[in-house]
């Protein structure tokens, strides 16, 4: 009888006695302890491989990867599978972190190192996809109306081949060899599918980490074709664990550097809960506190002028004077919206106040105030009464859009000043020593 200890990886089954190990690990999110469970496995027809899971009872952040149990293969492989049925998108697909994905009909294509490796179905890997596309287009349709457009015909497409109204190819591409796509028809051959190993390129193999021996005893450097540029950071969404600012949850945030035409770079975060459908956004601005604070004055005269982008910073406030109307900057945080939206924004903010609302809280003739107010602000939203808005940000980190760029906009006015102490103050700058600071002891 063979002995346990002596099975390294045995094969997935419903019946399989390994259990997987389990250490003591650092949470990432937290800084508590949390449990990595690794099992060592074999996918039947395939080969062996590392199955990791972290879990943290703490803020309960988890975390979930696979890698290669095996050597890195002397070959690459290139793997085709032809999709006509349903059964065929539930393909079980093995993908390592140096595999790139392709769909020709469609001209999809997942850079290798873009995704960590993972085993999942073909279905899957399309539904991801689709989620990355989509979870920038809120953004992305009032600063890129035409990017936006061609997105969401993209994601059509795919939404198409997930319903199988045609016949698709998806091409996987791993220098590593350690990449699989399932054949449902074993023991027999899958008439659908083509497999082909290749040798691999010099930079295929640097990829890999794989050096010749004259390559690293040789004095020339060794070029590292990895390296993060700007323009690679700005292509990046980033993920990280954070918990939901309305019922604490465990929750993920994506984050963004974009680019602000004749404005600055920005980075955009924005939060969605599983737990209680919470969606939360924020932008703050990529650079520094600038040197004057700025003033932005619009006469809202049209009601196209309520399409504008407007880039609220957390330090600005807004200001309407026809309404004898003024909100700090820290009401409504950072936001970048449309002035139609921001205008929603503070509509939502002051209904769900119970005495800016109008409520229980609040004395008659103030709620016959702010009925008043609410209904000449809607007027204002639906463009039916001409206004002025001011963005006042000490900071000077906001924006609101020139719809005549590069030229002046004759309905707007923007203004540079000299903050006072207590602005300086407000921003920390006061106490903020930049020069000669390491000559103090």
């Amino acid at each position: 009888m063979e002995e346990r200890g002596e099975i390294l990886f045995s094969d997935i089954s419903g019946d399989d006695y390994q259990k997987p190990q389990e250490i003591e690990s650092l949470c990432t999110n937290c800084g508590k302890n949390g449990i990595t469970r690794i099992l060592l496995t074999r996918i039947p027809h395939y080969k062996e491989v590392i199955l990791m899971s972290f879990n943290c009872e703490d803020c309960g952040y988890q975390n979930n990867e696979i890698q290669s149990g095996g050597q890195i293969q002397e070959k690459g492989i290139i793997i085709e599978v032809h999709l006509t049925t349903e059964r065929d998108l539930s393909r079980q697909v093995v993908k390592s972190d140096y595999a790139s994905i392709t769909v020709p009909e469609i001209d999809l294509e997942i850079p290798c190192l873009s995704q960590k490796g993972e085993i999942t179905t073909v279905e899957g890997i399309l539904s991801r996809t689709m989620a990355g596309l989509g979870q920038d287009q809120a953004v992305r349709k009032h600063m890129d109306p035409d990017g936006y457009e061609k997105i969401e015909k993209f994601m059509a497409e795919i939404q198409s081949l997930l319903k199988l109204e045609k016949d698709f190819k998806l091409i996987i591409d791993d220098p590593s060899g350690n990449s699989h796509i399932e054949n449902p028809h074993l023991p027999a051959a899958d008439p659908g599918r083509m497999e082909k190993h290749y040798q691999r390129t010099n930079a295929q193999n640097h990829k890999l980490g794989i050096y010749t021996e004259e390559e690293i005893n040789s004095d020339q450097p060794i070029e590292d074709n990895d390296e993060l540029t700007a323009e690679k950071l700005e292509q990046e969404v980033l993920h990280f664990a954070t918990n939901c600012p309305s019922c604490g949850a465990p929750a993920q945030t994506n984050m963004k550097i974009t680019n602000i035409p004749f404005f600055k770079e920005v980075v955009i975060m924005a939060t969605v809960c599983d737990t209680c459908d919470v969606k939360t956004n924020e932008v703050k601005s990529g650079g520094g506190i600038e040197p004057k604070g700025k003033r932005i004055t619009l006469t809202v005269t049209d009601k196209s002028d309520l399409n504008r982008d407007v880039l609220k910073s957390e330090t600005c406030d807004l200001k309407i004077p026809e309404l004898e109307f003024e909100m700090g900057g820290a009401a409504l945080g950072g936001r970048f919206t449309t002035l139609e939206g921001l205008l929603n924004n503070m509509l939502d903010e002051i209904e769900q106040n119970s005495f800016w609302g109008g409520g229980d809280g609040a004395a008659p003739d103030v709620a016959e105030k702010m009925k008043k107010f609410k209904a000449k602000l809607k007027e204002c939203i639906e463009g039916d009464l001409e206004f002025t808005l001011v963005l006042d940000d000490p900071a000077g980190n906001s924006y609101l859009q020139n719809l005549y760029a590069p030229d002046p906009d004759p309905g707007m006015l923007i203004e540079e000043y000299e903050r006072t102490f207590e602005q300086n103050d407000d921003l920390g700058i006061n106490d903020m020593k930049v020069e000669n600071y390491q000559q103090d002891s």
